[in-house]
């Protein structure tokens, strides 16, 4: 390859790294049809594919085709295998997944690598959405990546903020619970989970949940003001009441 394409390339990288997928597919295009032998070319076109929803251009053009070049590519198997469970094709998105893993699924579901990057892949398409203010297309996203992956509080975080976008302030707070449940040192989810405290006008809660943030991080600037907050508007000559 000489050095205008490799020049080409790096720079499409770059804008794919950042995101930037309308500059970065034409360029990555452009690289193929002078050189067509870089499996992960395909596989970068394969992501914005998906993330547009294209998914038979992902599975065909990219995905597949990545594969076809470079056999051994993971990140273009479970890709595939995403791109195939969302067109319904389960036995090949099962066959892609033990090919890529060595071996099958172990029973009640595919390992924990796997499963937390498919999930982060997940997280990413629903991260675009978001980003371009599609905010209840992007609930699916979180709601698949959070499924695979309930364990991961930043997830159910992000998914409560988008139910509390969206105006569900019930389910965002039961993710808000099950990410302080997953991780009680997470301190964003019993943030977030404080402010729904306070315009439930629940502020003893609220307080507590504050409370245990500085435990966790003292300097935690947005927990300490929301606790100046609440001790502000406490009804005069009010006090908490003591513990049950």
């Amino acid at each position: 390859m000489d050095e205008r394409l490799k020049q080409i390339l790096r720079i499409a990288r770059e804008h794919y790294e950042r995101r930037e997928f309308d500059k970065a597919e034409p360029l990555l295009r452009g690289v193929l049809d002078e050189l067509d032998k870089f499996a992960d070319v395909y596989n970068m076109l394969g992501v914005m594919a998906h993330e547009r929803r294209d998914f038979l251009e992902a599975e065909r053009c990219c995905f597949e085709r990545a594969l076809e070049l470079n056999p051994g590519y993971t990140e273009a198997a479970l890709s595939l295998t995403v791109t195939y469970n969302d067109l319904g094709k389960f036995d090949l998105a099962r066959a892609v997944h033990e090919r890529a893993t060595g071996g099958p699924r172990p029973e009640g579901g595919m390992d924990p690598f796997v499963r937390g990057k498919i999930a982060n892949m997940h997280a990413e398409v629903g991260q675009a959405y978001v980003d371009t203010g599609l905010l209840r297309d992007a609930i699916p996203e979180y709601e698949k990546a959070v499924g695979l992956c309930p364990q991961f509080a930043d997830l159910r975080t992000k998914l409560g903020n988008l139910y509390k976008e969206v105006g569900d302030a019930a389910r965002a707070r039961a993710q808000y619970e099950a990410a302080r449940e997953a991780n009680p040192k997470y301190a964003p989810a019993r943030v977030a989970l404080a402010v729904l405290m306070i315009a439930a006008n629940e502020r003893v809660k609220a307080e507590d949940e504050l409370q245990e943030v500085l435990a966790i991080d003292p300097d935690h600037k947005t927990a300490q003001m929301y606790l100046r907050m609440l001790k502000g508007i406490r009804p005069p000559g009010a006090s908490r009441p003591p513990p049950a």
